[in-house]
């Protein structure tokens, strides 16, 4: 395994460096000032529209996507560029086109959609023109097990007709996402893995309701497009809206889920990256029993274990980039899950660390950190919570050792 960027990666790494120095980080505070006095504060303010503009001119546009509308970037090329967009995750994904669910959104449709489907949809995505929305947690059942999900889809002639409760689907609240993917029951008593579908729904489609904004540890990431609730009460959609077909819903998730798993561990790496940064200069600047708190041992030791902690994760995360890269995501599995595990929650450790050195600066608005906090810890629950991987992972890793 050799981890070393090409020199393609790196003219793109360099060129996204200069970005976030010169361009994206000093348009955060401009960014979440629109957001605060915005008439409808879900859509895309001025700053992150001339940030998407500044990004295409350079040529940081769709590089999560690996086939012919993307960049044409392996998992292990994307690595180093999705970490160094989580020094800004509210920005730098989002101008770049490669925030989700719109990422993981394309990469599906890219995959599974009909060529009519792609044209309608997956284009303007592509070109930042709309957003969209993955509608697939559920209020009423434990849907982190996706064999619960009681939202049916139901064929009626050339239609199908849907109905259930949806919540926490990012992005919704901002009325630019304008297609739904909806995964659904379409045969109850089909086997536990082909009972699911998917299908796409338009947001202006009758029945559809977006009831409420749903906030995470009292944020309530208007950045993202925000967190919705949506009601689907007989909402009729043409057959050809399917996705793939019946059944195919469970086996889409899976392989959307994927690369947006490792997608989230390489940004929130460059998430830690940045609290380290900046704690390091605290650290320097703040006085405390007589000297800078740079000289204290608890500082010096939390410094030290969170660089081995972020360094370890790099190679774990970059194992399994590659993995996907050279033996498929099926074959990742078990790296895929592992770093689902590990990097979200070790990550939050290494961000509660930083907030009590800041002390209640951390806190604040004034820093980044309390947010990244928030992140991390909803990540221990986006596409999975820990204790659901940690049951697989242990089954698998058993499995080899169980008596004949």
């Amino acid at each position: 395994m050799d981890f070393t960027p090409d020199p393609h990666s790196q003219r793109l790494g360099a060129e996204l460096r200069e970005f976030l120095d010169t361009e994206v980080i000093p348009a955060e505070a401009e960014f979440h000032d629109q957001l605060a006095t915005a008439v409808d504060p879900w859509t895309r303010p001025p700053a992150l529209r001339r940030l998407m503009d500044g990004a295409r001119d350079r040529g940081l546009w769709n590089l999560f996507l690996p086939g012919e509308h993307g960049a044409g970037l392996s998992q292990l090329q994307y690595a180093p560029l999705a970490e160094l967009s989580g020094w800004s995750p509210n920005l730098a994904p989002a101008a770049m086109n490669c925030a989700a669910p719109d990422s993981g959104n394309m990469e599906l449709l890219d995959a599974f959609a009909t060529p009519e489907q792609r044209e309608r949809w997956l284009t303007p995505l592509l070109s930042g023109e709309i957003r969209s929305a993955f509608c697939m947690t559920e209020p009423d059942v434990a849907s982190s097990d996706a064999r619960n999900i009681g939202t049916r889809i139901v064929r009626d002639g050339d239609s199908y007709r849907i109905t259930g409760r949806k919540w926490y689907i990012s992005g919704a609240m901002n009325p630019e996402a304008r297609i739904f993917i909806v995964m659904g029951k379409t045969d109850p008593d089909a086997p536990v893995y082909r009972q699911q579908s998917m299908i796409l729904v338009p947001r202006d489609t009758p029945g559809v309701t977006v009831r409420r904004a749903m906030s995470v540890l009292g944020y309530d990431d208007r950045e993202h497009g925000g967190h919705a609730e949506i009601d689907f009460e007989d909402v009729v959609v043409p057959a050809a809206n399917l996705i793939k077909g019946e059944g195919e819903g469970f086996a889409i998730a899976q392989a959307r889920l994927g690369p947006g798993r490792i997608h989230h561990c390489m940004r929130l790496l460059g998430m830690a990256e940045r609290a380290l940064d900046l704690t390091a200069r605290r650290a320097w600047d703040r006085e405390a029993f007589g000297g800078p708190l740079a000289t204290q041992g608890t500082v010096r030791t939390f410094i030290a274990e969170s660089r081995i902690t972020v360094e370890s994760l790099r190679l774990l995360v970059l194992k399994t980039a590659w993995l996907m890269d050279t033996r498929g995501n099926r074959e990742a599995h078990t790296e895929i899950q592992a770093i689902k595990i590990a990097v979200p929650r070790e990550i939050q450790r290494i961000l509660d660390g930083c907030v009590q050195l800041f002390g209640a600066a951390g806190l604040s608005q004034d820093t980044p950190l309390a947010a990244f906090f928030a992140a991390a810890r909803g990540l221990r629950l986006a596409d999975g919570p820990d204790e659901g991987h940690l049951s697989t992972l242990g089954r698998a890793q058993l499995k080899a050792y169980r008596p004949q």
